[in-house]
């Protein structure tokens, strides 16, 4: 009996392994329902927290990284330790993905809004005071200076090379005409709002103006349009890893973020949407 009994012992262990051996992949395998955003503040930030609910409610949990600058988000996004990111424009990724490896580039999926680039007072409140030699900050990254001086020079401040388009790279050194001997102050654009007591005039972009309550059309003093060339070019993105594009997860979250409440908040925060509300 006792020989048996320790049968059929070995013979329950041995289902339970293949049961276990079966069972325990499947369950590794299976998705997480959590999907890891890093974005910078408004309305980035604001947008990711407004849909929180609604992605709760197809079952999926939103972890939210906010961050304050444009240093780490792709390269978190491109080594996978987070699943998107939502700070940047089409050229800025086309910038970053033309400076690494193919497997670490990355895909916009989701199309959300256009943030103006505005000229802001810094020591100076009006541009009819502006003065030879006085300083004007801009963006020092490749895309955003070049887009920086486009407004000074459409502003009537400098002129640049002609045929000069949002696809050139002009920095300073590339004015054919600067009239008023301005100096260009090249910085890290989220140190702008930061520097305007040390310049003349600021150039800031539209997510960067509102961390400190600057509103394009309203405390800008010269502003890119909605219907610009840059309106149509500087479209603010999702980001994902190319395997992730077709994922449910981001069809989860395109169809939470296109939505009317998503709307309103990106227009009270000054900005133009480029999506059409799901009804």
């Amino acid at each position: 009996m006792k020989k048996k009994t320790l049968i059929i012992i070995v013979a329950i262990i041995a289902v339970l392994a293949i049961a276990a051996a079966i069972v325990i992949p499947k369950l590794a395998a299976k998705p997480s329902n959590k999907i890891s955003v890093i974005a910078t503040t408004n309305p980035h930030a604001e947008v990711m927290e407004l849909v929180r609910d609604d992605l709760a409610a197809l079952g999926y949990e939103l972890e939210l990284q906010v961050v304050s600058d444009y240093v780490v988000e792709n390269p978190a996004t491109s080594a996978g330790d987070v699943m998107a990111n939502f700070f940047q424009h089409v050229p800025y990724l086309a910038g970053y993905n033309s400076e690494v490896e193919e497997k670490d580039q990355l895909q916009a999926v989701i199309f959300t809004h256009f943030e103006p680039m505005a000229i802001y007072a810094g020591t100076k409140t009006s541009l009819d005071d502006i003065a030879d030699g006085d300083k004007i900050a801009v963006p020092n990254d490749p895309v955003n200076e070049n887009r920086a001086l486009m407004l000074l020079a459409d502003a009537g401040l400098i002129t640049l090379p002609e045929g000069t388009t949002l696809e050139s790279t002009c920095t300073a050194l590339d004015i054919v005409d600067n009239p008023h001997n301005l100096e260009i102050v090249e910085l890290n654009a989220e140190l702008i709002p930061g520097a305007r007591e040390d310049v003349a005039y600021a150039v800031i972009n539209g997510n960067n103006a509102t961390l400190v309550d600057l509103i394009p059309y309203k405390d800008g003093l010269y502003a890119e349009q909605a219907g610009s060339a840059a309106a149509e070019a500087y479209v603010n993105i999702v980001v994902v890893r190319p395997e992730n594009a077709e994922a449910e997860w981001v069809k989860a979250l395109e169809q939470v973020m296109y939505t009317q409440e998503v709307y309103d908040l990106i227009v009270n925060a000054g900005f133009a949407p480029t999506f059409t509300p799901a009804k």
